[in-house]
């Protein structure tokens, strides 16, 4: 199978929070809309500086993290940042790689909005279905 990319709209989770509190306007909230490289062996959201500073994301730590090619180094972590795919969306943290070419979905957002690859059309799609199923037990 072939690289997978797959678009995603990427919002500043806090600026969500205070357009819903009437705190700033709708039109406020920052956000981006990308084309990331879907990967499954990755954990994380990963992103670039310039994307976190559209986005206005603050650092909230570091995290120890190892590099496809086996590079390890502590990495910056975000705040909390929107993930959305077609109509489903998650909150998470991303670790920002500076100058990375491509914004990466890793399996936890994947996982957290219930979606997959179909590997015969090598697309992103509902692991179940047009809409999300989430297990509670």
């Amino acid at each position: 199978m072939g690289l997978v990319y797959t678009e995603l709209t990427l919002k500043n989770a806090g600026d969500t929070i205070n357009a819903r509190r009437g705190l700033i306007k709708e039109p406020e909230v920052r956000q981006v809309t990308v084309t990331a490289m879907v990967d499954t062996r990755a954990w994380p959201l990963v992103i670039n500086e310039a994307t976190r500073q559209k986005l206005g994301l603050e650092i909230e730590g570091e995290e120890p993290s190892t590099l496809a090619d086996g590079a390890e180094a502590a990495y910056p972590m975000t705040e909390p940042v929107r993930v959305y795919w077609k109509n489903r969306g998650t909150v998470c943290q991303a670790i920002v790689l500076p100058q990375a070419d491509d914004i990466l979905l890793g399996a936890l957002p994947m996982e957290a909005m219930d979606l997959a690859i179909n590997p015969k059309t090598e697309t992103v799609v509902g692991a179940h279905g047009e809409e999300a199923l989430y297990k509670l037990k």
